[in-house]
């Protein structure tokens, strides 16, 4: 039966070919936007797998991650270095990392943060991030770069980059006069921080700052001898004073001295932690967003309800998770659509078979009348149908996981060094295999129909003529 089966099809392979195909790209197109669904969920979840809570201003809980995550975006008002202590300080905080934002390199964001960041932050389900080549900034002039952008720009330990402001490719204002010198370039990790610049606190505050302006009188060289006799006038004055402030006030300066020495002697003995403030060197005015780890997961509601009573700001505590279920509902409308593109495409490639079985059955009726006539039962003829079906939707499977395997080859280096995702090629998820078997067997129920088309057929009508 397999035998004739298989010469049945090669007798109409141009045919059967184009079957084969358009079950082909049904399979590849339905699996690969489950595939890449998955993935795409997936790499959202990693890069937020180590942080408990992200703490910023009062916003859209969605928005906050994907600036502070994601570096897509920003968190609109920043908060206090005072509201950073007074959270730092929380019973139920193990640590924090403040996150300040607003800068980018050649389209890549900059991120200022301490090296904590580097000691704290996890992915990919616990991961901590490794250095493939140097060390954190010790400096405020260091760097240190992700994995992409290393990639894209060739950059390794000792060269110096410029940032700008403005997020995304927007430069309003190029830094060449504050270059920063990478000190380390990160693993790759298959995240957002792939595609981070991070810098120091001090670093990134120091780009922001008003450089001071000096004002300068254009008539000052008029009146120059004038100026300098008015100035040795003004010194010799001074002098004076001086001498006469010397002696006035030497007994209490003596006095003062004593006093002086006696409160460095305090401070000797002061507790040397009271103005540590975590071990920031640099306290900016203001930063964006704070990453925290807490002590204990149940004190989520806790940390929020105090946050959310705090009177001096008003901040918000976001959860990751949260945050991506409610970006997976605003997104679930395009997945959806995905889908049902999928689908369509799956149920036409299904109905391109059918159709070339029934146009056959009229050309092959005198075959079947000639099996029935050699002792072939109907219901042989009828499995002889259905194994055709299996052995096109067989070859249509294979071919379309096959041709999405090379395809995942050609286009894995583009959404990674585009849209940090990172299919890659492997066995089929059970998820994916249900799929491919939820293909197959409608197929095969499509295939009863000119089965039983053939089942009916007599003897007589494959040997009378038709006109």
């Amino acid at each position: 039966m397999f035998d004739l089966c298989l010469k049945s099809l090669l007798n109409r392979r141009f045919v059967a070919m184009l079957t084969v195909l358009s079950i082909a790209l049904s399979v590849a197109l339905i699996v690969g936007v489950e595939r890449l669904r998955a993935e795409a969920r997936a790499g959202f979840a990693n890069s937020a797998s180590g942080i408990d809570l992200i703490i910023a201003a009062r916003g859209n809980d969605v928005q906050i991650l994907m600036a502070t995550i994601f570096g897509v975006g920003s968190t609109g008002a920043g908060i206090s270095w005072d509201s950073y202590e007074m959270i730092e300080e929380l019973p139920q905080i193990s640590w924090t990392v403040p996150i300040m934002m607003g800068d980018n390199h050649r389209g890549y964001p900059v991120i200022g943060t301490s090296e904590y960041y580097f000691e704290h932050f996890r992915h990919s389900g616990g991961q901590q991030l490794v250095f493939a080549e140097g060390v954190p900034f010790k400096s405020p002039e260091g760097a240190v770069i992700g994995a992409k952008v290393a990639q894209a720009f060739g950059y390794t330990t000792g060269t110096e980059i410029v940032n700008a402001h403005g997020s995304g490719e927007i430069a309003f204002d190029v830094h060449d006069e504050a270059p920063f010198t990478v000190t380390g370039v990160l693993g790759h990790t298959g995240t957002a921080v792939d595609r981070m610049v991070f810098v120091s606190l001090e670093g990134f505050d120091a780009l922001h700052k008003e450089p001071a302006s000096k004002v300068a009188d254009p008539f000052v060289m008029v009146d120059a001898p004038e100026a300098a006799e008015e100035h040795e006038d003004h010194d010799t004055a001074h002098s004076h004073k001086a001498d006469h402030a010397d002696s006035e006030f030497s007994d209490e300066h003596v006095k003062h001295g004593e006093s002086h020495g006696h409160d460095d002697d305090h401070a000797q003995h002061s507790d040397p932690d009271e103005h540590d403030h975590g071990g920031h060197d640099h306290e900016p005015a203001t930063i964006n967003a704070i990453f925290a780890g807490l002590e204990e997961k149940t004190a989520v509601l806790s940390i929020q309800r105090q946050l959310a009573d705090h009177r001096d700001e008003a901040l918000t505590a976001v959860l990751p998770n949260v945050a991506l279920l409610q970006l997976w509902s605003i997104t679930r409308t395009a997945e959806t659509a995905l889908r049902l593109m999928a689908g369509a495409v799956a149920m036409a490639g299904i109905i391109g078979m059918v159709v070339m079985l029934s146009a056959s059955l009229d050309n092959r009726r005198r075959e079947f009348a000639i099996l029935r006539s050699v002792g072939a039962t109907p219901a042989g003829v009828f499995s002889l149908i259905l194994l055709e079906a299996v052995l096109l939707l067989s070859a249509g499977i294979v071919l379309g996981v096959i041709a999405l395997s090379v395809l995942t080859l050609l286009i894995d280096p583009i959404l990674a060094a585009n849209f940090g995702l990172r299919i890659g090629v492997g066995l089929p998820s059970v998820r994916e295999v249900l799929l491919i078997a939820l293909v197959f067997c409608s197929g095969l129920l499509a295939s009863i129909i000119p089965a039983l088309r053939v089942y009916r057929m007599t003897l007589s009508d494959g040997l009378s003529v038709r006109l």
